[in-house]
C-alpha cells in the first residue's frame, strides 16, 4: 500500500458511523494490549490492522446483510471477521473459538466495545448439537475440504458459507470438489490481490451421505 491505512481510511472505505468507528478503535486498542501477552494475530500484520484485519472482515458486510439471520464465525481467533461484523451492526453473531485465552480476549472486547455477541469456547466439531446458522464465516482456519465439513454441520438448509481464501484457493478447490458439491461464487478480495472470498451455497457431500 502506498499510504498508511488507518481509522479514517477505513471509515471512508466502509461508510461506518463515528460511533461504530469509536468501537472499532476500542477493539484495536484492546488487541494491541493483549497482543503483548498472547499471540492473537501475526506480529507483522499488527501495524496494518485496519486494512489487513478490519477491512478484510468488513468486506463481508454486503454478503451477509439479510435481516433477522444468524451468523456463526468458526475458529474466530482474535474476532475476524465475526467481531468486526457485530460491531458494525450485524445482529445474532456467534464466535466459536477453541483457545480459552482468545475467548477471554473476545469477551473483553465485547465488554469494552459494547458488542452483542455469543462466544462459545469449543472446537466447532465438538459442539454436539450446534444452533444452525444462515451464514457461516471462517478465515485462515483449515484446508477447504475439511473446513466445508465444519460449515456443513452448522449451516441451515439454504445457508451460505463465506470463506476467506488466499493464493492456494484453486488447489484447495480441486481437492474439495472430490468430497463436496456446491454452488460457488468467487469474490475478489478487497485487501489481498491473491485472495478471494468464496460464497458457497447448496453445500452437500458428494457421496450423498
Amino acid at each position: 500500500m502506498s499510504r498508511k491505512f488507518g481509522p479514517l481510511e477505513f471509515q471512508e472505505e466502509t461508510g461506518v458511523s463515528r460511533e461504530t468507528l469509536l468501537k472499532l478503535k476500542i477493539y484495536a486498542e484492546c488487541l494491541h494490549r493483549w497482543q503483548r501477552q498472547i499471540n492473537l494475530i501475526g506480529k507483522g500484520s499488527l501495524d496494518d490492522l485496519w486494512h489487513r484485519h478490519f477491512l478484510d472482515s468488513a468486506q463481508l458486510w454486503e454478503l451477509c446483510s439479510l435481516k433477522r439471520s444468524r451468523l456463526v464465525d468458526l475458529g474466530s481467533g482474535a474476532g475476524f471477521p465475526g467481531m468486526v461484523l457485530s460491531i458494525m451492526g450485524r445482529p445474532n453473531v456467534e464466535l466459536v473459538e477453541s483457545n480459552t485465552r482468545k475467548c477471554s480476549f473476545l469477551c473483553e472486547v465485547a465488554r469494552v466495545a459494547g458488542a452483542s455477541v455469543q462466544i462459545t469456547n469449543a472446537r466447532s466439531e465438538d459442539v454436539s448439537a450446534p444452533a444452525l446458522a444462515d451464514f457461516v464465516t471462517a478465515r485462515a482456519v483449515a484446508p477447504l475440504s475439511d473446513l466445508l465439513g465444519h460449515c456443513f454441520r452448522w449451516l441451515k438448509p439454504g445457508g451460505v458459507a463465506l470463506l476467506h481464501k488466499g493464493v492456494s484457493v484453486e488447489r484447495e478447490l480441486t481437492q474439495a470438489v472430490k468430497d463436496w458439491t456446491m454452488q460457488l461464487l468467487r469474490h475478489q478480495s478487497q485487501t489481498d490481490p491473491s485472495g478471494v472470498v468464496l460464497e458457497i451455497r447448496e453445500l452437500a457431500r458428494a457421496d450423498g451421505q
